[in-house]
């Protein structure tokens, strides 16, 4: 009923922390950074969590107006129609909403973790060459 309000909610706090983070990252010199190693700013990786819960609320959305359970007129979430759908549309929000957006969050953070593992093993063969 609304369970792509949840992730689309942690894409909004992402992109905001990502903005954050863009700044910080800018306002840090170069001198500062460690020099021999190869690393993706934390701006870039948390881009990409924005991106996949952007892309994940969005195809649960067009999923929810094919089931006509969101509509183009108020109260626009079918589920508020009476207070006991709504119950029910907030328990779907705090069980299924929560699992997708904590998933996505995973399999990014995994992701993270492999991108890092790729790159520094790229960055340990350009060494080793020269």
């Amino acid at each position: 009923m609304a369970c792509f309000i949840v992730p689309a909610a942690e894409a909004v706090i992402t992109k905001v922390v990502e903005s954050v983070e863009e700044k910080r990252e800018a306002s840090v010199s170069e001198d500062s950074h460690e020099q021999g190693e190869a690393k993706i700013p934390m701006s870039r990786k948390l881009k990409w969590l924005t991106w996949m819960l952007i892309g994940g609320a969005i195809l649960l959305m067009f999923e929810h107006v094919w089931h006509g359970e969101v509509v183009p007129y108020p109260p626009f979430l079918t589920a508020m129609a009476s207070p006991e759908d709504t119950s029910e549309m907030l328990h779907e929000m705090a069980t299924v909403g929560v699992t997708m957006a904590l998933l996505v969050t995973g399999v990014w953070a995994g992701m993270c973790v492999a991108a890092d593992a790729i790159l520094k093993r790229a960055f340990r063969k350009e060494t080793e060459i020269s």
